[in-house]
């Protein structure tokens, strides 16, 4: 892992195949096909890349197929992206021709979570709630 104070970043080539989940305190460009979560700062996915789970990433901009629920706060889905699952996000970009079967949730900024959870008293808050 880098420091997050370095500008680092790792790059996953087309000709690389992953099981299991990925957390990077660089940013990420994946362009092969990764089975598991994926966990990190700023991701770039190129148009070849599969990802099978969730993403989660404070910046995400994605080209490729998506099988999995996306959490991030700034999003950018471009025409070549092919997404199956739920969108959380603060800020969304949708080019024309992108395909997006699942629901999007705006993310409350200030609380990291989705605006419609509500608040009860005396328990811990669940970071994500998805209804059936």
């Amino acid at each position: 892992m880098a420091s997050k104070n370095s500008s680092t970043f790792s790059v996953l080539g087309s000709d690389l195949a992953i099981r299991g989940d990925i957390k990077a305190s660089a940013d990420l460009h994946i362009d092969g096909n990764i089975e598991g979560d994926i966990t990190c700062t700023s991701l770039v996915q190129g148009e070849t890349s599969k990802v099978t789970g969730a993403v989660e990433a404070e910046t995400a901009r994605l080209a490729g197929t998506v099988e999995g629920s996306i959490t991030a706060r700034e999003l950018v889905i471009l025409k070549t992206a092919k997404i199956t699952g739920d969108v959380f996000y603060d800020a969304l970009t949708i080019e024309q021709g992108a395909q997006v079967e699942g629901r999007f949730a705006h993310r409350d900024p200030k609380k990291g979570a989705p605006a419609a959870t509500p608040k009860v008293e005396g328990q811990a808050k669940p970071e994500l709630q998805l209804a059936n």
